[in-house]
């Protein structure tokens, strides 16, 4: 061995002689013979393939003045140089040796506040020769402690991309190899690497999230705070490896930092939020690391745990189907945990970023389905958190928050939950968002089971059906709301609905009346299909006739109330005209209902809609009103003490409104038969005026609907009027003959035409000549009207009133025969009237 020994020492002899020369010329002026040396150098030492001794040898002579080329002004020469000293420390067996003089150069050189080499490819050069020294000396750099931190402090931050990711592999490998010296410095490389951790490249940041794992995990613990919120920021990043190299870093921390349980409550929610990535490989690393942090816990409390194991491993009754129950372990540290999670969950919920407030959603299902039933002793915070959340204008985060709502209505029991909801759903959360609680409501409903959900059908359907609950909001989304927790009872409860059937139909009938979109009235129309099919009812008729009554009852408890803000008016609207020929069977509740809400004294514009209501129905008063041929023993009663008054003429465009809509129902209840017309004769002396006065109306519309009126009048009851009933019609009929509508003038002319045809033989012709005078002179007048149409609707009126008094007829058309400006029609008139049989006019017949 001495014999070797002394060889290698003789070959090392004769190696640095050869290098003599070039070494002398390391300090000439000329770049280029120094470039020249260096190569030459080169040449007979880390190319010549020497042994590893005499490497050692030559490379403990050479370290200085390569050292010293490392501040060489040509760029070529320091390259040389770190390229030399490179591989000298990888070969030789000692590199240790070097670093008294390696490092403070290095420290120098990197370490400084101004970085002394200007070439960013020496500097990586310069950093992967430390990296490499750090894999080969280990554990002898730890008297070099400060000069490793202050110059990964400096190159972490460097401009260079690679520069940064060197220093960070860097700092990984220096952390495992000292860790008990680490700790002491560690707190100083967390600045810079933060500094770097949103760096625009993607691999960059994944090395520097690297190495702040190594820096926490081997440092005092101290900083941990320090870097969750960056970490919690690269949950986000667009990259997947950032994201997949979090959770190995936070997996990594839960399992092996050293003071890990002080910090479980922060670095969970990271671990968990990953769980719910959208790439699947880091779902699956997320998840399998989170279960051996689980099995871990678990096997480290396992004492605290024994009392309780058997409980803790049987799944709670009515588990979510489909989902994977977390281990026990899992289960535990969230449990124990939560009391401080919930606080954060409820704040970064409603952050201004949107991909924070979406994440945080997801995590909250995550943290629910471990919590099970631990999760009603925070119940409230969590309700509320829930809240805020639903009024998100992501749809993601609202999508996410009811699932998490969904769990609590499968672990919480329905007592405690609906003790705190339903009292936020009777008294408003939010005025700008009330449909809040119940939209958690039925997401909860939605998770609780059939067998624990029926015994509070009373207590929900009552709460829902409250006139504070259902009536007080017309907003589209509370309306969908309230449907949808009325949906998720009849899905969850099905048959058991029938003994809240009044009370979900009051809502769905409420929430008809009250929707401004046809497609929300639609849904709650299939929903009381579905209520009729879930009682085994035929039609939604049949669920009609059994609750018309309490229907009525419930309207009718506060009518006197009503106004045309009133939702109860558009309620009715709703349930009289779906119950078909069902409303026709309870008269007896429905018209005082009418009475009350009529009289001249309620708000006018709530009359007009229901005086609309009405027309429609007595339009088909057979299949409505009068289904059961009830409705003519109320109608005198209806015409004398509702319709009557509400003709009675008041000033103003309202109350003028108010009449139209009246005379609409009129004509509907004449035109549908819904009267006899013995009871219009009873109540003629009171309607007629009424109906007279209405063709002076400014609405072109009201004198419409009185000349019909008039004319249907007439039809029924005309024969049976008196001669001084029937001249007090006609004069006012004539007046609309100059109507400035041609619809009123030719409704007015038929009307006419049927006063004529009501002309009996009990008529006095020649006691009431003066009135068929003036009748005939003004429909002369007409007969040369420049309308055609109407010239030949009056001859036509004129030939069936001639039999009336022809020869009043003829002497009055022959008297302004010459004056018009066509003699055509005054002829074809004079023809008919001569072609009469002649009789004494007083015995026309009609």
């Amino acid at each position: 061995m001495a014999a070797i020994a002394a060889g290698d020492e003789h070959a090392a002899s004769e190696v640095l002689r050869g290098l003599a020369r070039h070494l002398n010329c390391l300090n000439e002026d000329n770049k280029a013979t120094r470039k020249r040396a260096l190569d030459s150098i080169r040449k007979e030492t880390v190319d010549r393939g020497l042994s590893s001794s005499v490497l050692q040898e030559v490379f403990s002579a050479l370290l200085k003045p390569l050292l010293k080329c490392l501040s060489d002004p040509m760029e070529r020469c320091r390259e040389t140089s770190i390229g030399m000293l490179t591989e000298f420390i990888r070969c030789v067996p000692k590199p240790e040796e070097s670093l008294p003089y390696l490092m403070p150069c290095l420290a120098q050189r990197l370490g400084e506040k101004e970085i002394l080499e200007p070439a960013e490819e020496l500097r990586l050069m310069a950093v992967e020769m430390l990296t490499l020294a750090v894999e080969v000396c280990g554990k002898h750099l730890a008297p070099y402690l400060n000069e490793m931190i202050s110059i990964l402090q400096r190159t972490i931050v460097d401009p260079f991309p690679d520069v940064k990711r060197e220093s960070c592999k860097c700092t990984v490998n220096f952390a495992k190899c000292v860790p008990e010296h680490f700790h002491m410095q560690a707190e100083s490389l967390v600045k810079p690497l933060m500094m770097t951790i949103a760096h625009q490249h993607s691999r960059v940041r994944v090395s520097v999230i690297e190495a702040t794992g190594s820096v926490i995990q081997h440092g005092s613990g101290k900083n941990v705070d320090d870097v969750l919120s960056h970490l919690a920021q690269r949950l986000f990043d667009d990259s997947p490896q950032v994201r997949k190299t979090v959770a190995a870093v936070v997996g990594d921390w839960l399992l092996h930092m050293r003071d890990r349980y002080s910090y479980f409550h922060k670095l969970v929610p990271l671990l968990l939020s990953c769980i719910s990535d959208e790439v699947p490989e880091i779902r699956l690393l997320a998840a399998d690391l989170w279960r051996q942090v689980g099995a871990q816990w678990e096997k480290e409390n396992e004492d605290d745990l024994k009392d309780k194991m058997d409980f803790l491993l049987t799944p709670p009754p009515h588990y979510p189907p489909g989902v994977e129950r977390p281990g026990l372990g899992c289960r535990e540290l969230v449990v124990r945990n939560l009391g401080r999670l919930v606080p954060a969950i409820a704040h970064d919920v409603t952050d201004w970023l949107v991909p924070t407030r979406v994440r945080t959603s997801q995590l909250l299902s995550v943290l629910l389905l471990h919590a099970e039933d631990h999760s009603t002793q925070h119940l409230q915070p969590l309700l509320a958190t829930l809240y805020r959340a639903c009024m998100d204008t992501e749809k993601d985060v609202v999508s996410n928050c009811l699932a998490a709502a969904k769990l609590l209505g499968t672990f919480v029991p329905p007592p405690v939950f609906l003790k705190l909801l339903l009292e936020h759903v009777t008294t408003p959360y939010s005025s700008s968002h009330p449909w809040a609680p119940l939209m958690v409501l039925a997401a909860v409903l939605g998770g609780c089971s059939k067998p624990l959900l029926g015994p509070h059908l009373q207590q929900i359907a009552g709460a829902l059906a409250q006139p504070d609950v259902c009536q007080e909001h017309q907003q589209v989304m509370y309306l969908e709301q309230l449907l949808a927790c009325v949906d998720v009872l009849l899905l969850q409860c099905e048959s058991d609905c029938g003994s809240v059937s009044l009370q979900l139909l009051q809502v769905l009938v409420t929430v008809q009346s009250l929707s401004p979109e046809p497609e929300l009235s639609d849904k709650a129309s299939e929903s009381v299909q579905t209520l009729c099919k879930a009682q085994g009812l035929g039609s939604v008729k049949e669920l009609y006739r059994r609750h018309m009554g309490q229907l009525l009852d419930w309207m009718s408890a506060s009518v006197n109330a009503w106004s045309s803000y009133s939702p109860q008016r558009l309620q009715l609207h709703v349930i009289v005209t779906q119950s078909g020929p069902v409303i026709g069977e309870y008269l007896s509740q429905l018209m005082p209902l009418l009475h009350s809400c009529l009289q001249p004294s309620r708000d006018p514009e709530m009359r007009m809609s229901i005086f609309t209501m009405l027309a429609k129905l007595l339009l088909d008063a057979s299949n409505t009103l009068d289904s059961q041929g009830c409705f003519r023993d109320e109608s005198e009663k209806f015409l004398r003490d509702v319709l009557v008054p509400n003709l009675v003429w008041h000033a103003g465009r309202t109350a003028a409104a108010v009449r139209t809509s009246a005379l609409s129902c009129l004509l509907a209840l004449l035109h549908g038969d819904a009267a006899t017309p013995g009871q219009l004769l009873c109540l003629e002396d009171k309607l007629s005026p009424q109906v007279l006065s209405a063709l002076e109306e400014d609405s072109q519309m009201s004198r419409l609907l009185a000349c019909r009126s008039l004319s249907a009048m007439l039809r029924l009851i005309g024969t049976s009027l008196h001669h001084e009933a029937l001249n007090k019609i006609y004069p006012e009929l004539v007046k609309r003959l100059d109507d400035s509508s041609e619809d009123v003038r030719a409704v007015a002319l038929q009307a006419l035409g049927l006063w004529l045809s009501s002309l009996t033989k009990d008529y006095n012709a020649e006691l009431c000549a003066p009135h068929l005078q003036l009748l005939f002179q003004q429909l002369l007048l007409h007969l040369d009207d420049p309308d055609s149409s109407v010239r030949e609707q009056v001859l036509e009126i004129l030939k069936k009133g001639s039999s009336v008094h022809p020869a009043l007829l003829k002497e009055e058309a022959e008297a302004v025969r010459d004056k018009q400006r066509s003699p055509l029609y005054c002829d074809q008139l004079l023809r008919h009237i001569a072609s009469l049989p002649t009789e004494h006019p007083a015995d026309c017949p009609e």
